[in-house]
């Protein structure tokens, strides 16, 4: 018995072959794509604020509830995966700051950092950020350095910043007869950033400073600066400071009645929180920058209410910000179809920003939220109607004119 030899086949049709047992198989559905890349299988986001210091009234429980009513708002998850949100109280420590940061990234798989209260700890994180290749955005500290000099491809400051505080404040102070100017300035990052950034714009409208008194933050006394400034004879005085070392001021100079005497008190960087705080009649005619009020529009007031109802006090502008910010951040993920930075980042800069804070905003290429800025002047007693009823709008500028423009930026990421 012998056993027939098994035909031999060659190698080009063994190939068509394959070709055509492939084709015969069932096509997959079109719609049938890769599972979206979420890593850890939960979209993790954090916040490291102050909330029990000097900014615990402007950022703290209040910048927490925005970013929860955010998440609630999205759905509580994106593409199928559960969002979380971690929170810590910095201190006001850039070192407890990056410490807490660096930890989120190494052991919490966090994806994104969505504020730092106060400009110190924000520079601190941000580095860990650059280091880490995460993102990290920035609603409540004001340095412009984090979309200047500092500027990282994985960063985004969204609410504010000194420059653009500095020049809508003092350019309109200055054009309106307000020629010579004294400061007090808190004796850090935030407060010298600011107060440089105001006098190269009073400078430039023909405006003069006649000097400045530097104090520590959560100074308590400011009987001897404000008395240097009585005696400079400045038409204004501009506040280069922030949260309680603001309204402490502002109390201060009331009692020292420095308006009275004729000068004007101009915040560079006020909340509503602080007019509330001290009231109107020691604030009436102070003019400020915000990039948010919770009464300018039907938008605005809906938003606000709800806010409201959770905290009973009406939000400011990192809160609302904060908001905007995780809304802008979660819409991103889904679009990208993932949490990875650079797919993500990629869509926050390629997606307009178009809602109750920013009916106009962008993200530019060195991180900068352009939106418009909005200044204000404190009514009188006699002319709010209700509790939170505060301001009088005085001028809308537009975000191309409002923050730093590109051509002087020194943020390596722009091509000039």
């Amino acid at each position: 018995m012998f056993h027939r030899k098994k035909p031999r086949i060659s190698q080009p049709l063994r190939s068509t072959l394959a070709v055509l047992s492939l084709a015969a198989l069932p096509a997959l559905p079109a719609h049938a794509q890769p599972a979206p890349a979420i890593s850890d299988d939960v979209v993790r986001l954090g916040l490291i604020l102050d909330m029990s210091g000097v900014y615990a009234d402007v950022t703290g429980k209040g910048s927490v509830t925005a970013a929860e009513m955010a998440i609630a708002d999205f759905g509580g998850a994106v593409l199928g995966k559960k969002i979380e949100l971690l929170t810590v109280d910095h201190q006001n420590k850039a070192d407890l700051a990056s410490a807490k940061a660096r930890e989120w990234f190494d052991t919490q798989h966090l994806d994104a950092i969505m504020d730092v209260a106060g400009s110190a700890p924000a520079l601190a994180v941000l580095e860990v950020a650059r280091e880490k290749k995460k993102i990290v955005m920035f609603s409540g500290p004001g340095t412009e350095r984090i979309t200047n000099d500092l500027c990282s491809p994985y960063s985004v400051h969204y609410t504010y910043d000194t420059w653009s505080l500095a020049n809508t404040t003092a350019r309109a102070n200055v054009e309106h007869g307000g020629k010579t100017w004294y400061f007090l300035t808190a004796d850090y990052a935030f407060g010298h950033t600011l107060q440089a950034s105001a006098t190269e714009v009073i400078e430039q409208h023909g405006g003069k400073v006649l000097g400045a008194s530097r104090h520590p933050m959560g100074a308590s006394d400011f009987a001897s600066y404000l008395l240097q400034a009585q005696a400079s004879k400045a038409q204004i005085i501009g506040l280069a400071n922030a949260g309680g070392d603001t309204v402490n001021a502002i109390k201060a100079a009331s009692e020292f009645g420095l308006t009275k005497g004729g000068q004007k008190m101009a915040g560079l960087l006020l909340y509503i929180n602080d007019i509330h705080a001290i009231g109107l009649e020691a604030t009436q005619g102070l003019t400020l920058t915000e990039a948010f009020y919770w009464d300018m529009n039907d938008q605005t007031r809906a938003w606000s209410q709800r806010y409201y109802d959770k905290l009973k006090k009406m939000p400011n502008m990192s809160q609302a910000g904060t908001y905007s910010s995780v809304m802008h951040y979660l819409k991103a993920v889904q679009a990208a179809g993932t949490d990875e930075t650079a797919a993500v980042m990629k869509q926050m800069k390629a997606m307009p920003i178009h809602d109750f804070f920013a009916p106009n905003g962008r993200i530019r290429e060195d991180g900068r939220m352009v939106h418009d800025m909005y200044l204000f002047e404190v009514k009188k007693p006699s002319e709010s109607r209700r509790p939170w009823d505060y301001y009088k709008l005085v001028a809308t500028l537009p975000g191309d004119q409002a923050f730093m423009p590109l051509s002087r930026s020194s943020c390596p990421l722009v091509k000039h």
